[in-house]
């Protein structure tokens, strides 16, 4: 007898009423087929689990008779009846994971609020959230699941729902009842911002640097102060009385404003302010508190000095615009995939001011671009004390990369060359410093190693930012280059690819809580 119908008749001798025994069966198996044990969900009526056959997942319901509304919520193919019970295989796909979180409430995304350690895990692949769910297990950390900017989708041809999706069916299959959220990240466009939201998204990262004037931190005083002389009288002689003289004493330093001072931060970040509070009134108070709304100002030219963050967070409070956190840009360097760069000291001398803006103000802080940033993970985590958001998602792909290194190095050694003749065109949308000639000769490494490749600076960027390339380039007769063969190996590789997540993701855990 296959193992979901053996799970199915232990639901259904249990009178739908307890999943232990046909999770006892489940844990059994493993392998190529396989029903997952967390998976099983009962409501008295109907049982729901999810198992692989064949290397395709598919979602099971048995029912006590076929009348049940969640049993007929659900499309899919009538399979032969187990102890003559009616029994429903159906696809893992957007109208059955829009049933799943109608009936399944906790796999239907939350906003967390201001307090409390969270975590952004997106998942570029769809795959990676299982791992993810099984290294927080046990730990503080509140998962961010989906997770991904417009610039992220467009480049591995996915969307928001498709993204949605995979956490709501990862959820289900690791029976996580804890609350995940869902972050509209990095979003620009109001249409941007109602799509996520008419998709039930539990956050918005809303990205202000199209309104963030960069070139004001370049003019001279004279320039300065002449361009903030136009603006009108009363807003000037407001700014002015609020800021102009003012020190303010927090965490053992001092913000102060000058003239000159406040008119560089209310050139640079004036319009910004107006869109955001655009956008506010629009989008996010309608939703009376229960949308995450974070504010994003790290995307500039130079980092987010301690003044200015404290005037955008006086502005915000003057705006009645209330945000769960705030991303500043820290001093040094946040490059994708690698350690952070900078002097640590001055890294933790700013950074805690800026904790302390935040904790005045009552959000969180967060980081972006948190991927392999250990080198300050222990700072992040002593004075946020537990009220910080980071967003880690982009190295789960090479970990993902890491399993194919292990299982299929020839598929490996064609992706990198892939990697290295797309380069140039993923280089245009990251500011990395990749030196190619320091990239090892991943062709002439024998297999053991081969690895080298995910340990050594320069080839991790290289990796990390071609992902979309990679997962989408096709040859001239039309077909993908290494999609298919890349997607294969890690549905195989399920088992191993969330053993290597759970050590990745554990090792930013530790460093951020301990």
């Amino acid at each position: 007898m296959e193992i979901w119908r053996q799970v199915a008749a232990k639901i259904i001798d249990g009178g739908f009423q307890s999943s232990e025994p046909a999770a006892a069966v489940a844990a059994q198996f493993g392998g190529e087929d396989r029903v997952y044990p967390s998976s099983i969900h009962l409501n008295g009526q109907c049982g729901a689990f999810l198992m692989r056959q064949k290397g395709k997942k598919s979602l099971v319901l048995v029912a006590q008779n076929a009348d049940s509304q969640l049993y007929k919520d659900f499309i899919g193919s009538n399979a032969e009846e187990v102890s003559g019970r009616p029994v429903k295989i159906a696809a893992l796909d957007s109208h059955n994971a829009t049933a799943l979180r109608r009936w399944f409430s906790f796999t239907s995304p939350t906003g967390f609020g201001r307090a409390g350690i969270s975590m952004g895990l997106g998942d570029r692949l769809g795959l990676a959230s299982p791992g993810h769910l099984q290294a927080i297990k046990g730990t503080q950390i509140r998962p961010v699941l989906a997770q991904q900017s417009i610039r992220e989708l467009n480049l591995t041809h996915r969307t928001y729902t498709d993204v949605l999706d995979a956490a709501s069916w990862a959820v289900f299959q690791e029976g996580y009842h804890l609350g995940f959220g869902a972050d509209g990240d990095h979003l620009k466009k109001p249409e941007e911002v109602k799509m996520a939201l008419d998709l039930g998204y539990s956050m918005i990262t809303l990205d202000c640097s199209e309104k963030i004037d960069n070139s004001i931190d370049a003019k001279s005083a004279a320039e300065v102060m002449d361009e903030y002389a136009r603006l009108p009288g009363d807003i000037r002689k407001r700014l002015e009385q609020d800021y102009v003289g003012k020190i303010i004493e927090l965490a053992g330093s001092k913000i102060s404003f000058d003239a000159e001072t406040l008119a560089r931060i209310v050139l640079t970040y004036g319009a910004a302010m107006a869109y955001t509070q655009e956008i506010y009134a629009e989008f996010i108070k309608p939703q009376d508190g229960k949308l995450d709304f974070e504010l994003s100002i790290d995307e500039t030219a130079t980092p987010t000095t301690l003044a200015a963050h404290y005037f955008v967070a006086t502005e915000l409070v003057k705006m009645g615009i209330v945000v769960t956190s705030v991303a500043p840009r820290f001093i040094g360097e946040f490059q994708k995939a690698i350690d952070y760069i900078g002097d640590l000291g001055r890294f933790e001398e700013e950074f805690r001011v800026h904790a302390a803006i935040a904790d005045l103000f009552g959000y969180r802080l967060s980081v972006h671009s948190g991927s392999d940033k250990f080198a300050v993970y222990p700072v992040i985590g002593r004075y946020t004390k537990g009220r910080v958001h980071v967003k880690t998602a982009g190295t789960n792909w090479l970990e993902a990369l890491r399993v194919i290194c292990r299982k299929e190095p020839d598929l490996f050694r064609r992706i990198c060359s892939l990697a290295v003749k797309r380069f140039p065109d993923a280089a245009k949308f990251y500011h990395v410093t990749t030196d190619l000639s320091k990239v090892p000769e991943f062709v002439k490494l024998p297999n053991k190693d081969l690895e080298q490749m995910l340990e050594q600076p320069d080839a991790r960027q290289l990796l990390h930012i071609t992902y979309g390339y990679i997962l989408t380039d096709q040859d001239a007769a039309g077909r993908y280059v290494c999609r298919g063969e890349f997607f294969a190996a890690l549905e195989k590789w399920e088992d191993e690819y969330a053993l290597v997540l759970q050590e990745h993701i554990g090792k930013h855990i530790r460093l951020l809580t301990s």
